[in-house]
């Protein structure tokens, strides 16, 4: 892939603008931290160059004035609600991102529960957090919120809520998903700061959608199908239009908040022109980063298009709406985009009209593309894995990688003791056996190590996926699409 961001220009003009909002204040900045703080993979696909760890290695730049509070609403803990791209709970997902936050020597001052009416769930981890020593606060409901500004900002209000207890000069508020009320833990955090004589400030970071690239670019228009299922739109913001007669792109929800936190602003402060628009309120620096706009623009269709597929095939199994796919087709439509642009896709379906079977087919770095079919033995993309890396190690595909004497007892664990109902070898099976086989086997080693270099590579599948399959081949790093086609008629998959 084409590289289209500079990384290393993007730390460094991201951390001299905190730093410049920081010193605009009181030396005290609540920074609200929107989106992935860890594994922003989005980012990584649309804008080439762009490191998936990007924001906690600008944090780490910045761990000497900076501490970390985490939001979570009691509503989200009661639900179970689930990260999709990892497939745990909000809850868990939190405290994952603790332990990762302190392995790299980063303060973590607490964790606010918030919208907190007595769940019971949120009990039991609250519970959990005074077991691990974890320091942390509840935040309930204020009446009236967002409208009732005078009883939002008073001491029936935010002055409510426990003050957070904080000694750096840039506190950074995140969350592991949306909704978390960071924004409200901001602003009353804010609040308190003025009461106690600090003039504190309130920002805002957040990559999506770059406010300094066109509304209808591709790498905006790739949030807008990322966020389908929130309906969100991206716009001009028209505060900052008549405020400076400049364009700026923001996003429908922070415009039709901005006259809220305005105003609730301007009550804690006594300054109305602490923000003239939601463009003002951020600090994204990312459009400054971009270094090759149609290698960022081709990223982000295919990003597009793959948004597209997940979206049918969600909605084959029942966990999407109809009208989230509605506004990924218009996305698609608005730029002219189709499924077959994605160059993995027709070689797969061919390969299946072929075969008779079902299929997937690979794109490799130097844009070839490898086709698998499924056989008795192997899932289409375990079969298209393998053929992949023969390619890229350039091994006769007549030679065997994974021998007899390995399969069998394989296939003995996963029928006989795991109690499989399919022979099937999926993804992570045949890795298992792949890696064992290279103990003793030259070219099953030389294969092994061709498999690093399929992470950023898309994968076609002419049918839904094994959840198996799925999580083993996104742990690899690879960017999987699929017809919305189920493998057979079980229910269960």
């Amino acid at each position: 892939m084409k590289i289209g961001f500079d990384n290393d220009l993007y730390m460094e003009k991201q951390k001299a603008h905190i730093l410049e909002r920081i010193s605009q204040f009181d030396g005290k900045l609540y920074l609200e931290f929107g989106g992935k703080l860890f594994d922003d993979y989005h980012a990584s696909r649309v804008l080439p160059g762009f490191q998936p760890d990007a924001k906690i290695r600008l944090l780490r730049q910045l761990r000497e004035q900076m501490e970390i509070v985490f939001c979570i609403s009691a509503g989200s803990i009661e639900k179970t609600k689930i990260r999709a791209d990892l497939g745990i709970s909000y809850d868990m997902d939190l405290l994952r991102q603790i332990d990762m936050i302190r392995s790299m020597d980063l303060d973590v001052n607490s964790v606010v529960i918030t919208q907190y009416t007595g769940q019971p769930a949120a009990d039991s981890f609250v519970q959990r957090l005074q077991a691990l020593g974890i320091r942390h606060y509840i935040h309930r409901p204020i009446a009236g919120y967002p409208a009732n500004v005078d009883f939002i900002v008073s001491d029936r209000g935010y002055g409510a809520n426990p003050y957070i207890e904080t000694t750096k000069p840039l506190v950074v508020v995140t969350a592991p998903g949306p909704g978390s009320g960071k924004l409200a833990t901001c602003l009353s955090q804010v609040y308190h700061e003025y009461r106690r004589g600090v003039r504190a400030g309130y920002g805002k970071y957040e990559t999506f959608p770059i406010w300094n690239l066109p509304l209808k670019h591709p790498v905006n228009l790739a949030y807008e199908a990322a966020t389908a299922d929130l309906q969100d739109v991206n716009m001009i913001d028209p505060f900052h239009l008549e405020a400076y007669g400049k364009t700026a792109i923001n996003y429908n929800r922070d415009v039709e908040a901005f006259p809220i936190v305005r105003t609730i602003l301007t009550r804690i402060t006594g300054n109305d022109k602490f923000y003239c628009s939601p463009t003002d309120m951020g600090v994204n620096m990312a459009g400054y980063a971009i270094i090759d706009d149609d290698a960022c623009r081709q990223a982000s269709c295919q990003e597009i298009i793959r948004r597209y597929c997940r979206g049918l095939c969600d909605l084959r199994k029942g966990q999407e709406k109809q009208e989230t796919v509605d506004k990924l087709e218009l996305i698609m439509q608005q730029l002219s985009l189709k499924v077959e642009d994605r160059p993995s896709v027709l070689p797969a379906r061919r390969k299946r009209e072929a075969t008779g079977a079902p299929a997937a087919a690979v794109e490799l770095p130097d844009g070839r593309v490898i086709t698998g079919k499924a056989t008795h033995l192997m899932s289409a993309c375990s079969g298209a894995l393998l053929n992949s890396i023969k390619v890229l190690a350039d091994i006769p595909k007549s030679v065997l990688l994974i021998s007899p004497d390995v399969l069998e007892p394989v296939l003995d664990l996963k029928i006989n003791l795991l109690g499989s109902l399919s022979s099937v070898l999926k993804v992570d099976d045949v890795l298992a056996a792949l890696y064992i086989s290279a103990a003793s086997d030259k070219n099953a080693a030389l294969a092994v190590e061709q498999l690093p270099k399929l992470r950023g590579c898309d994968l076609h599948s002419t049918q839904i996926l094994y959840s198996g399959d799925e999580g083993t081949l996104r742990k690899m790093g690879i960017h999987v699409t699929c017809d919305p086609v189920f493998p057979d008629n079980s229910l269960f998959i």
